[in-house]
């Protein structure tokens, strides 16, 4: 599953049951929608009750592709024709001008629980013949008749926690599977990922041991995670983590998790989000270039190859001349553009050299920022050690509240780290990257010094005898 879902330029459809020998369509989504939408419902309804079915479409398959529910069962197609598995097509059939015209305004609009990530299971059945869970087709008719807008109508029947998204990004097809094997020694987001499915899959399935630190770095307590779930689920238990071992935790984690169901346990943006900001160039600016000139500057001071930099959060002529020098360093095209390889190749070297770093709190002694944001649910000595400079920096700042230096990044510890942030002007999104960690530590060390002067004594001035 990708970080966020977006629409795919195209769909592939079985003719069939998923089991049967029928063939498979591909074709663009908004033409599947509008087949979709032309094949189950009227067009001489009201334009409230269209609105909201094709909402309900829209959402049924963009959740059957965010999860890749079959592609994960080996298909090779994203959805059936079968009403009695999914939805209602017609190759070649006849379009309803009225419903191409909504179907083309609305096919990149999804519905989602409110603090879930995934479309809606948005199950819907006719109401008549049939009946279910979900969103009622003739029903719908009544209540549009009765003047309900298509956001009151599927309030109506998928509760009051629900929201619409509007325009997701279109984007080409692709498979979620990591392109190299991840095992010992791998890093990166779709580590965090793998990490994060096998914890929650451990719920379910105890004997799974649970990975301390879901940090995107492939230690060996993830792998002894990878080999008891190969155990478990009958493939070969080497610890590493191919096609068939990724998308076999996909599976079992959607089922754990019933995303293909309206009570599904939802995913959150915290377990989603990616490290890698895409790509960066010269005019690109934020939070992503701040880290990537943090990385660089670090870096700098262990390889001459590579020049120090201004940390401004702004790609100019300097993060340029650094990035290609990075590149050259580590035997990449010295393009200059951050796409993902090499974005990986310095954030593992960056990694590589803070790891070597023992995580021990020494009061007056500050570590550099370990490379992966901390957030809520995550539990390492790197979160030790930030509860610890808030506590001291509380002492000062009162605003501040105290939180237990237990290593787990709850609601207190993002409580503190919101009042730092809005108390020093930035972001307040209660995750630390970079740059605040860089804050917290300098004003740690600042206030620490300050502490150790004597009566009478400035900073700046020699303490000697």
């Amino acid at each position: 599953m990708p970080e966020l879902p977006t629409v795919p330029q195209s769909i592939t459809v079985h003719l069939g049951p998923p089991d049967s020998e029928a063939e498979n369509v591909t074709l663009p989504f908004l033409d599947y929608v509008a087949n979709v939408a032309s094949s189950e419902i009227y067009p001489t309804w009201p334009e409230s009750a269209i609105r909201a079915n094709v909402y309900a479409q829209v959402s049924f398959a963009l959740n059957r592709i965010y999860t890749e529910y079959y592609r994960t069962r080996g298909y090779p197609f994203d959805i059936t024709a079968s009403t009695a598995y999914d939805q209602y097509f017609v190759p070649n059939r006849d379009i309803f001008e009225n419903v191409r015209t909504i179907t083309a305004e609305l096919f990149n609009n999804y519905i989602r629980r409110i603090g879930n990530v995934e479309p809606l299971f948005a199950q819907y059945c006719n109401g008549t013949t049939t009946t279910c869970n979900g969103l009622s087709q003739w029903g719908s008719v009544a209540l549009a008749e009765e003047g309900l807008t298509p956001f009151d109508i599927l309030t109506y029947y998928y509760g009051d926690d629900i929201e619409l998204v509007q325009n997701a990004p279109v984007e080409a097809p692709g498979e979620s599977a990591p392109s190299i094997p991840l095992q010992l020694g791998s890093t990166g987001d779709e580590v965090r990922t793998l990490q994060i499915r096998l914890n929650r899959i451990s719920s379910n399935y105890p004997s799974i041991p649970k990975i301390l630190a879901t940090d995107g770095i492939f230690t060996n307590d993830t792998d002894a995670a990878v080999r008891r779930f190969q155990e478990i689920f009958n493939l070969t238990p080497d610890g590493i983590v191919g096609k068939a071992t990724w998308y076999t935790i996909q599976n079992v984690y959607i089922g754990v998790k019933r995303l293909n169901d309206l009570s599904s346990e939802g995913i959150t943006l915290e377990e989603v989000t990616k490290q890698y900001p895409g790509v960066l160039e010269t005019g690109s600016a934020g939070d992503g270039v701040r880290n990537l000139q943090y990385f660089l500057s670090y870096l700098s001071q262990f390889y001459d190859t590579i020049p120090a930099l201004t940390v401004d959060g702004v790609f100019g002529e300097e993060t340029r001349a650094a990035v290609e020098a990075a590149q050259r360093t580590f035997g990449l095209l010295p393009d200059g553009v951050v796409g993902e390889e090499t974005w990986n190749r310095i954030y593992r070297a960056y990694v590589g050299i803070v790891r070597t770093i023992p995580p021990e709190y020494v009061e007056g002694y500050t570590l550099p920022y370990g490379g992966v944001p901390l957030r809520i649910g995550a539990e390492s000595e790197q979160v030790t050690l930030l509860q610890e400079y808030l506590n001291y920096i509380g002492r000062t700042y009162t605003e501040i509240p105290p939180t237990a230096a237990t290593g787990y990044f709850g609601p207190r510890t993002q409580n503190a780290v919101l009042a730092f942030q809005e108390r020093f002007g930035l972001a307040p999104n209660g995750v630390v990257a970079s740059t605040t960690w860089n804050a917290i530590t300098e004003l740690y060390q600042t206030l620490y010094r300050g502490s150790m002067l004597q009566e009478g004594q400035h900073p700046g001035f020699d303490v000697g005898a």
